[in-house]
């Protein structure tokens, strides 16, 4: 499970340190995305990225949107590995779509790690921050 906000930086070829926390489930392999909602990236462990493959392919092939979709998310997915230092490499057309500068931060989100360029992610987070603090509508909607 992956889980806090990590601050980080990128280096020139694209490399980013992974929190130790988070290594060990990513040793099988890593997958790296687009992400669906914002301008961020998804970072699955081998074992979620095929419980999300197998929901997404048994959907009905027949479907306009379920193909659309399915094209836009897996031709933008890349295997990658940590390497030995602890770092990830992600790809250039990937740092373009998220707008990956110098400063990023990785979100744990369960059962995947987001990848965001850190003033996109404090300006989201800020705006959730407000929307939640005080606020049990969603609790009460998820049944607490």
């Amino acid at each position: 499970m992956f889980l806090g906000e990590y601050y980080r930086t990128k280096d020139n070829k694209g490399r980013v340190f992974i929190p130790s926390n988070f290594r060990e489930e990513l040793r099988g392999g890593i997958v790296l995305s687009k992400g669906f909602d914002e301008k961020c990236l998804f970072l699955f462990s081998r074992d979620s990225w095929q419980a999300l493959q197998d929901r997404i392919i048994s959907g009905p092939i027949a479907k306009k949107n379920i193909q659309l979709f399915s094209r836009w998310f897996f031709a933008s997915s890349r295997e990658t590995e940590v390497d030995p230092q602890g770092r990830i490499k992600i790809p250039q057309e990937l740092i373009e779509h998220a707008g990956l500068e110098r400063d990023i931060v990785l979100i744990g989100v369960s059962d995947r790690i987001e990848i965001w360029a850190k003033e996109k992610w404090e300006e989201y987070y800020s705006k959730a921050d407000t929307s939640f603090t005080g606020e049990s509508g969603t609790f009460e909607e998820l049944g607490f």
